[in-house]
This record gives structure tokens, C-alpha cells and sequence, in this order.
């Protein structure tokens, strides 16, 4: 059975779309679930602003709390700047995600940088911590609300200085959850072609209902590691029209129906987004944990 590696964001991108502070303790209670159902990739929380998103005031506490619980497991923050790379390594984390968007529209409102200032951002982390492993999350990758759809050749062209500079992961994002299945297979081929030793992730949004397609169109191009959040909690704050997240449960269901081997226990990860929708008031788009809960 082929091997597919699930990334869990949603204590990351689920949470960040939640307005009503989450207890500190509950996030923990969280990860802790999707532990327990055997997914260690987790990406806990990311170091912004508290200003820009008071989520994740938090950030810095949970991080060292979970390294210390839980010091084999592969988790990552998502970074915006030098400071929150330098935040997340004073906590112990060795994995970062770095954001930036194939939209200049969208990368101004996100995280208020040209490409240009966000390139030089990056290399500048490179150069002061040099110890971190750095996946680059690629936002807009295949379209965007202020700049509409985007076309493989852009994002081809678009990573080139990160290619040469040394990124050897890129995340794949469809934030506002613009694409289909044949835009996603012309991508990741072109990508493939121009830099057969990238290593390439997929995350998609199921604004469209086109999460699912989308994201088995990915796999079936090659894709082995894919980003969901548990009960598809979230969505882009600074995307109109970013409405939810490929849920983690269904997305394991699928798989393993299909004869994929995730190694995620199946009853847990749904017990998991139960336990996530009786606890957090937010945005869902999952169906399996409320199929199975008469929910």
C-alpha cells in the first residue's frame, strides 16, 4: 500500500479562524487526541502578531509545553518574519513553515510584504538560523480573491530564487479553494518537470466543495504529504471567501478506503473532531464525525 504522510493544521489554520480565545488548555487537549490517533506531523500554532491574529497569543507557551511533552514528535509553527523564526526556535522547534503568496495582492494583506521584502525575509532567516528546516507554504498557489486564478508557468517561475537559495519543500496551498482536479494535476506535473528534487505538499481549502477531488488529484500526481485540520476547522482571515479546510477524518476514511496506508487510527481521529466541535464554536466542513455522531 502506498504511504501517505498526514499533516495536521488545524491547531494552526483551524484555530486562527476562531474569534473566541481558546483556552490554552483545550488546544493542548486537541493535539493531544490527534497524538493519540497516531499523527505526529502537527503543526501547533504559528508565531505572529497577537495584534493581527490574538489566537495565537499563546503561541510560545503551547510550543514549549508540547515539545515538552512530546520531544520525538514532528511538530512545526508557521512563521511570517525573522522574529516569529526566531520565537519558534528559542521554544525548541526545528520545523517552520514559512508563508508567502504567489499573489502580491494577497501577500500584502496577509502579511503586508512585497515578494520582494518576503524573499529577503526569507534568506535573512536562513542566514541567522541556519539550524531550522524550512518549508516554504506557497498561499494563492492556484488562484486568489483579489488576483484571480493562477497558472502553473507563474508559480513555476514564481519559486525559482527559492529553489536556488535551498527550500527543498514547498506547500502547495489553495487558500480560498479556487482550483479543481485538472489544474492541480497541470501544476504539480510542471512543478515536478522543473524541479524533480523539490519535495511537494498539498493543502487544500473546500470552500467549493472541491476539497476532497482536489486534494485524491494530488495524491494521484505523486503527492505523499498532505495538510487538513481536524473537523475542517478554519479558513484564511485575510481571504474573503476562505471558508473552511479539507477535514483530517475524512480525508483518512477516504484513504484507507481506497487501500492507502495513513497509519492513523480511523476511530480516534473522529473522536478527535467530536471532541474538537463540542469544545471549540468555529467553522466546520467535515462529515464524517458528524455522520458517525448523529451530529
Amino acid at each position: 500500500m502506498k504511504r501517505i504522510e498526514i499533516y495536521e493544521v488545524g491547531p494552526r489554520d483551524g484555530f486562527q479562524s476562531v474569534c473566541t480565545y481558546i483556552p490554552m488548555q483545550t488546544k493542548l487537549d486537541v493535539i493531544e487526541r490527534v497524538m493519540n490517533a497516531r499523527i505526529s506531523h502537527i503543526q501547533i500554532t504559528s508565531f505572529v502578531s497577537p495584534k493581527a491574529i490574538p489566537q495565537m497569543m499563546d503561541a510560545k507557551e503551547l510550543a514549549t509545553v508540547c515539545i515538552e511533552k512530546y520531544p520525538n514528535a514532528d511538530f512545526s509553527a508557521l512563521v511570517p518574519n525573522l522574529f516569529g523564526a526566531t520565537t519558534a526556535a528559542d521554544t525548541g522547534l526545528k520545523k517552520i513553515s514559512y508563508v508567502v503568496s504567489l499573489s502580491e495582492s494577497h501577500n500584502r494583506a496577509n502579511i503586508r510584504r512585497s515578494h520582494e521584502e518576503s524573499f529577503e525575509e526569507l534568506q535573512r532567516i536562513m542566514r541567522e538560523l541556519p539550524q531550522l528546516d524550512i518549508c516554504v507554504d506557497l498561499a494563492t498557489a492556484f488562484g486568489c480573491p483579489f488576483e484571480g486564478k493562477k497558472k502553473p508557468e507563474e508559480l513555476v517561475d514564481f519559486i525559482r530564487p527559492y529553489v536556488d537559495c535551498g527550500i527543498k519543500t514547498v506547500d502547495l496551498c489553495d487558500t480560498v479553494g479556487v482550483a479543481n482536479p485538472a489544474q492541480v494535476r497541470e501544476t504539480i506535473a510542471a512543478v515536478n518537470a522543473a524541479y524533480p528534487d523539490l519535495a511537494l505538499q498539498i493543502h487544500i481549502h473546500d470552500t467549493r466543495n472541491m476539497g476532497m477531488v482536489n486534494t485524491l488529484a494530488a495524491i494521484e500526481s505523486g503527492i505523499t504529504a498532505v495538510q487538513s485540520t481536524l473537523g475542517g476547522l478554519g479558513g484564511c482571515p485575510f481571504a474573503p471567501g476562505a471558508s473552511g479546510n479539507l477535514a483530517t477524518e475524512d480525508l483518512v476514511h477516504m484513504l484507507c478506503e481506497m487501500g492507502y496506508d495513513t497509519g492513523v487510527d480511523e476511530q480516534r481521529i473522529v473522536e478527535a473532531a467530536k471532541y474538537e466541535h463540542e469544545m471549540i464554536d468555529g467553522v466546520y466542513s467535515g462529515h464524517l464525525y458528524k455522520i458517525e455522531n448523529n451530529i
